[in-house]
C-alpha cells in the first residue's frame, strides 16, 4: 500500500515550509533513512528522510514552492500502484485543528506510530564515526564544518585528518581579506601577504585583483527572490511596518575594553582554542545591562508585554545570500571564555548552514555588529518578537574632550532600536546609558 509523504511540522509556530530540492526522482528506489528532499524553515535548511522503502511514485511540488505543514507532497510504494493525480491536501485532522490545540496536536504527532508519516527530519548532530569525533574534539574542530565522504555524508577519520592538513597548508588570512577574495574571485594561494608573519590582509587581495579594460555594461540579471532571501524580506517588512521603531545612539570610549581584551586574549585562547573578540565582550556587557534593566528584555505577544526571566542573546551572522540569528542561551551565567566558545561555534555552524532549529529560537535581544566594515552607525530593524536590537559600529580613533583636554581615544557608536509599543524612550535610554558605563568600566564583568 502506498505511503504518503508529508511536509513535516518541525515547530509549534511552523505553518509552511519551502521545498528547496528533491534528492530522488519519480521511479527511483528509496531506502529507509535516505534523504528524500530538503526544506527551509526559520531560515535554515533541513533534509527530510524516508521512514519507508519502495519506489518514489509521485512528487506533487517542485523546488522553491511553499507548502503548508501536513500537506501531502508525494507517495512511496510499489511500482504501478494507483495514487491521486494531484495532492489530496491537508489531512482532516490538520484542517479542523483549532489554534488553541496546537501544542496538544504537536505532542500527538510526536507520539504517533511510524506508519502515520513517511518522513523524519534529519539528525540534529552531524553523522560521524567515534574516531572522527575524537580527533575533532582534540583539535577543537566543529564537525559540522567538515565534509563527510561516507554514506549520507557520514564523517570518517580520514575526512577529519584531511581537513586538518588543508587548514595547515592554507595561507594565514584575515577575515576581511577572505571576504574580499571571495567577492573578487581571487585565489588566495597566489597572493603574497604583507602582514605580520606573512598574513594576507585586504590590501594584498585588492592588489591581486586583475585589472580589466572598460567595456560596455553587461545586461541586467534577474533571479527569483526565493528561499532565505524571501524569508528575510518578509520578516523585515513585517517588523518595519508593525513596530514603531525609535533609535537612540551613543558613543563609547573603548580604551578599557581594548585593555581587557589584550589581557584576556592569551588566557581565553589557551582555555578554549578561540580568540576573544570585541563582540564576545559586548554579548556579556549587554546581558549584564539587560539584567539590570529587565523592561528592555521584553516581547509583545497579542495584547500583552512579556518580561522574560532569562536573557538569551541573538547574534546576527552574515551568510551567503542572507542573514541568520543564532542564539546564545542564558548569557548572564556564563563567563567570557564560555561565551567566546559558544559564539565561535554557532557562527561557524551558521556559515556552514548546519544550525539546529533550537539554536535559532528563543532570543530575547539581538546584537548586529558591522564593526568589521567602515560603518560608524546604522539603524537596525528589530528581530521580532523581540522589542529591541543593538547596532554596533566600528572602533576608530578620534579626538574627544577628556577632563577639559583634547585626546585621541578609540570610540565606538551604539545604536539601540526599540519598539515604542513595548517601552518608552526613558527606559531605553537608561539601558543604553548603563551599557555605555559597563563598556567604559569593563573589568566589573569579571566580578
Amino acid at each position: 500500500m502506498a505511503k504518503e509523504i508529508f511536509m513535516p511540522k518541525l515547530s509549534s509556530t511552523m505553518a509552511t515550509g519551502t521545498l528547496l530540492q528533491w534528492f530522488k526522482e519519480e521511479g527511483d528506489s528509496v531506502e529507509i533513512g535516505e534523504p528524500l528532499f530538503e526544506i527551509m524553515t526559520d531560515k535554515i535548511n533541513i533534509e527530510v528522510e524516508s521512514y519507508d522503502q519502495g519506489v518514489l511514485l509521485k512528487k506533487y511540488f517542485d523546488a522553491d514552492e511553499e507548502v503548508p505543514v501536513n500537506q501531502i507532497v508525494g507517495y512511496i510504494g510499489e511500482a504501478g500502484e494507483n495514487i491521486p493525480a494531484s495532492s489530496p491536501g491537508l489531512s482532516g485532522a490538520a484542517e479542523e485543528e483549532p489554534e488553541d490545540n496546537a501544542a496538544e496536536s504537536e505532542t500527538q504527532e510526536q507520539a504517533a506510530p511510524v506508519e502515520t508519516s513517511s518522513v523524519q527530519a534529519a539528525e540534529e548532530k552531524p553523522r560521524a564515526t567515534p574516531a572522527a569525533r575524537r580527533i575533532a574534539r582534540v583539535n577543537n574542530l566543529v564537525l559540522g564544518a567538515i565534509p563527510g565522504s561516507g554514506p549520507n555524508g557520514r564523517i570518517h577519520k580520514k575526512d577529519v585528518t584531511a581537513f586538518l592538513e588543508n587548514a595547515e597548508a592554507e595561507p594565514k588570512v584575515t577575515p576581511l581579506a577572505r571576504k574580499v577574495a571571495l567577492a573578487e574571485q581571487v585565489d588566495l594561494g597566489s597572493v603574497k601577504g604583507s602582514g605580520v608573519n606573512g598574513k594576507i590582509v585586504k590590501d594584498d587581495v585588492f592588489s591581486a585583483v586583475p585589472k580589466t579594460e572598460t567595456s560596455a555594461p553587461a545586461a541586467s540579471k534577474r533571479k527569483k527572490m526565493s528561499g532565505m532571501r524571501k524569508v528575510i524580506g518578509e520578516r523585515m517588512s513585517q517588523s518595519a511596518y508593525t513596530a514603531p521603531h525609535v533609535t537612540l545612539t551613543s558613543e563609547v570610549d573603548m580604551s578599557k575594553v581594548k585593555e581587557l581584551r589584550a589581557s584576556l586574549l592569551p588566557v581565553i585562547e589557551k582555555k578554549t582554542g578561540f580568540r576573544l573578540s570585541y563582540t564576545d565582550i559586548l554579548i556579556k556587557a549587554v546581558a549584564s545591562a539587560l539584567s539590570r534593566h529587565p523592561q528592555v528584555n521584553v516581547s509583545i505577544e497579542d495584547d500583552e508585554i512579556v518580561q522574560h526571566s532569562h536573557v538569551h542573546i541573538g547574534l546576527a551572522v552574515a551568510v551567503q545570500d542572507g542573514l541568520m540569528v543564532p542564539v546564545i542561551k542564558d548569557v548572564p551565567g556564563k563567563g567570557l571564555a564560555e561565551i567566546t566558545a559558544d559564539a565561535k561555534e554557532i557562527g561557524q555552524l551558521a556559515r556552514n548552514n548546519q544550525l539546529r532549529p533550537d539554536q535559532l529560537k528563543g532570543s530575547t535581544f539581538t546584537i548586529s555588529n558591522l564593526g568589521m566594515y567602515a560603518i560608524d552607525a546604522f539603524t537596525p530593524i528589530i528581530n521580532q518578537p523581540e522589542s529591541a536590537i543593538l547596532g554596533v559600529g566600528r572602533i576608530h580613533d578620534k579626538p574627544v574632550a577628556v577632563n577639559g583636554a583634547l585626546e585621541i581615544r578609540p570610540m565606538m557608536a551604539l545604536s539601540l532600536s526599540f519598539d515604542h509599543r513595548a517601552m518608552d524612550g526613558a527606559p531605553a535610554a537608561a539601558f543604553l546609558t548603563e551599557l555605555k558605563q559597563i563598556l567604559e568600566n569593563p573589568f566589573e564583568l569579571l566580578v
